[in-house]
């Protein structure tokens, strides 16, 4: 079966109503959304994700989905843009049937967050976990990477209060790793960590099973360096 790879930019109201489909259909549009609008790459879908959904909602999400290339091939890829701004144009009427050739699940690539407010980086330093400046230009931009896959790695950063309740429930691993501040995870039982003790403090890759610091695996010098892996991708291990 010859199949096509698309995306499309969500917000949570729509992405709530596909993962009521199980998963397997977009939902009819309203009655000012004459069009469904796919997009042909990660990139551009990535791009309105960051920058229409996240300003309007606090979140945007990233998906993609298979669709028979037969019949896509009723709805010719257009240009709205620049080299890679591709498009399908599906009408509104259509979509029953683009739903019935969806092959497979669609799924939730990433998820993008907007700022977090300076309270919940103050509650962090006030119990004894200053987080790096970097790390709050950040977490404090216009968006900025929650979850998802980053090539073959599956990513989770956390906000400041996340951190807390992170190295709160970790218990006897937390003190064997002195200055932790848990950021992540990979789904897994590794942890993404900074090491507070240092400054710049380094991000570290962290077995939960481990009982000490010399079992971390380095990811990055600081918070902008690791910041800067997760924006280009490059974040395996």
């Amino acid at each position: 079966m010859d199949l096509v790879d698309l995306w499309r930019p969500t917000g949570r109201a729509e992405l709530d109503l596909v993962a009521a489909s199980q998963w397997r259909a977009w939902p009819p549009r309203l009655p000012d959304q004459p069009i469904f609008y796919p997009v042909a790459n990660r990139w551009y879908a990535t791009k309105i994700a960051r920058e229409w959904n996240v300003p309007t909602e606090g979140v945007g999400f990233v998906t993609r989905f298979s669709v028979r290339r037969d019949f896509l091939a009723r709805y010719p890829v257009q240009q709205a843009g620049g080299r890679e701004v591709l498009e399908h144009w599906v009408p509104a009427e259509d979509l029953d049937e683009f739903n019935a050739n969806i092959v497979g699940a669609i799924v939730r690539e990433a998820e993008y967050r907007g700022p977090v407010a300076d309270e919940e980086f103050d509650q962090a330093a006030a119990h004894g976990c200053p987080l790096p400046a970097g790390w709050r230009r950040y977490l404090q931009g216009e968006s900025w990477f929650r979850s998802g896959w980053l090539g073959d790695t599956f990513l989770t950063l956390y906000t400041p209060s996340e951190t807390l309740e992170a190295n709160a429930a970790w218990g006897e691993p937390t003190a064997a790793h002195p200055g932790i501040a848990i950021i992540g995870d990979d789904g897994s039982r590794e942890r993404l960590a900074f090491d507070l003790r240092h400054d710049p403090a380094p991000v570290s890759l962290v077995d939960v099973t481990s009982t000490n610091w010399s079992a971390a695996l380095p990811l990055a010098s600081d918070a902008a360096a690791f910041t800067a892996r997760v924006e280009s991708g490059d974040i395996t291990w």
